[in-house]
């Protein structure tokens, strides 16, 4: 691996950036030979690093028998032309943004997700088109796969790309009307939406939260479709939750907008969990990204609530000082099932904040909806009298709205 050190960068920035490039590596099962540190004096517009300098990494590559060379960096599609130009065929030169399509690739299960990386990995690869990818039309059969008179191969496939991105647009349109149709179904319920950092556990919070059992798996993107499942409340009120693709540092642009239909889950929240992993050394950093994302994505203006997890794996003076740096946030550890009845109660409370209280008279010619109320309200109070039934109980003031109708029918 190439590790660009800029010059704006200090060590423990860059040793974290490394850090994560190399789980990134691990994550799609790159095996790391030798790490090189480049300090980075200035860009080089043709090749990002002097071609000097890039010559002698692919040179040690090819001793080493690398069959890839990962760049902690993201590199303009002229630059990785050319420093493919420089490569050959033998060794495939990836930046950090490669990397991230290629796991989304490998992670992908559904055809939403399918649907959402191909668009991404092809929307990254039509301007890095060089001879490595041509022959395009054997995984592309169909009409218009022939080019014209003195039409060269890899015009032929940019075509063929650009054909395909068009497609895969319009079923990414169809995608999202479903989507917009299912949240209709549960407009009427609290939505929540976990979102954070990647591998913060968000999957294995919401495991605990609604005895489910999503996929988890410590790695990064372990998981890129958005899971809902129902959440039980200690108030009277439906509620869902949801947990979200992962965030991470500079996620690629192409995979933010190929991913706007799952990440739309979030625009429809009435809560949004920040999860944060609590044992991670620069917690600042994965806030702002979190906090960043939130923002690009419209949603800054919804609640939301940090959620520090992990809990188990820090000491008690970290615990303290996390308290009280973010007075308010709900600490657990999923793993440990430590906090989670405070979440749930948290989550309560603020589900609840419009309810009012207020006392029925119930004739008993009117009983039959006597079920409706308990099954839709808090009852707290019953008082059965010779006329009537009175109770009193506590919810959303629609509910109360619909209740009177019924009485008055």
């Amino acid at each position: 691996m190439l590790g660009i050190k800029e010059a704006d960068q200090n060590s423990i920035e860059y040793n974290e950036d490394i850090e994560e490039v190399s789980l990134l590596c691990k994550t799609l099962g790159l095996q790391i030979v030798e790490n090189c540190q480049h300090n980075l004096r200035k860009i080089y517009p043709a090749t990002y690093i002097s071609k000097q300098k890039a010559s002698e990494i692919i040179n040690k590559a090819k001793e080493l028998h690398c069959d890839n060379i990962v760049i902690n960096a993201e590199i303009t599609p002229g630059q990785m032309k050319n420093l493919q130009d420089i490569a050959g065929y033998d060794i495939r030169i990836l930046d950090r943004t490669g990397i991230i399509i290629d796991i989304f690739s490998v992670h992908a299960k559904t055809g939403e997700a399918k649907t959402q990386v191909s668009l991404a990995k092809l929307e990254y690869m039509l301007p890095r088109l060089t001879r490595q990818w041509t022959h395009l039309e054997r995984q592309m059969g169909g009409t218009g796969t022939r080019g014209g008179p003195g039409e060269k191969q890899i015009e032929i496939d940019r075509r063929l790309i650009r054909r395909d991105i068009d497609k895969l647009k319009n079923d990414l349109i169809r995608i999202q009307k479903s989507r917009r149709t299912q949240n209709k179904h549960r407009s009427s319920a609290f939505q929540i939406s976990l979102v954070g950092y990647t591998n913060a556990g968000k999957s294995s919070l919401m495991n605990v939260l609604t005895d489910s059992d999503v996929y988890v798996k410590n790695e990064l993107f372990a998981t890129l479709d958005s899971t809902t499942k129902k959440l039980k409340l200690n108030v009277n009120k439906a509620s869902v939750i949801s947990d979200t693709v992962g965030f991470i540092q500079k996620l690629p642009h192409e995979l933010v907008a190929s991913f706007r239909s799952t990440l739309s889950d979030i625009q429809d929240s009435d809560l949004i969990l920040k999860v944060v992993d609590s044992s991670y050394s620069n917690i600042d950093m994965h806030i702002l990204t979190i906090e960043d994302t939130i923002k690009s994505i419209e949603c800054d203006k919804i609640e939301t609530r940090f959620v520090f997890n992990k809990i188990d794996l820090i000491t008690a003076e970290r615990l303290k000082a996390l308290m009280k740096r973010f007075p308010g946030s709900i600490f657990t550890s999923a793993f440990r099932r430590i906090g989670h009845e405070n979440l749930i109660s948290n989550i309560s409370d603020l589900a609840s904040t419009d309810f009012i209280k207020r006392t029925i008279k119930i004739k008993y010619s009117d009983l039959s909806i006597i079920d409706y109320i308990y099954k839709s309200l808090d009852v707290y109070v019953r008082k059965d009298t010779s006329r009537y039934v009175e109770i009193s109980a506590k919810g959303p003031k629609s509910i109360f709205k619909k209740i009177d109708r019924l009485i008055k029918t």
